[in-house]
């Protein structure tokens, strides 16, 4: 076989292996949030993104959003000082793990 037939047969598998790969999958999107995410932590979020496992941080949040609605709501002085003291923890918190975050996913 000469270095002609064998640059032909590995040309025509390629073509083959292209035709193949176009029909399969779905384009891949990238996200915001991707793009936001350090890149050492690209894909171990994404290893939780595929099993339904939200990172702590997502929780955290949601605490935060419930916990401000209820500060709203809120019309006691006594529970709302308490409330704002649970809210201003819970920010303080919430900031250190996003440091600590970006810090390891620098690497």
């Amino acid at each position: 076989m000469s270095d002609q037939d064998i640059e032909q047969r590995i040309a025509r598998d390629i073509a083959r292996w292209q035709r193949g790969v176009q029909e399969k999958g779905e384009p891949l999107v990238m996200d915001e949030g991707w793009l936001q995410t350090p890149p050492g932590l690209r894909l171990p979020f994404s290893v939780l993104k595929s099993a339904g496992v939200p990172p702590r941080e997502v929780e955290l949040l949601a605490q935060r959003a419930a916990l401000r609605e209820r500060l709203d709501a809120c019309s006691d002085t006594q529970q709302r000082a308490r409330l704002e003291r649970e809210l201003s923890e819970l920010e303080q918190h919430i900031a250190f793990r996003l440091e600590a975050l970006q810090r390891l996913g620098r690497g």
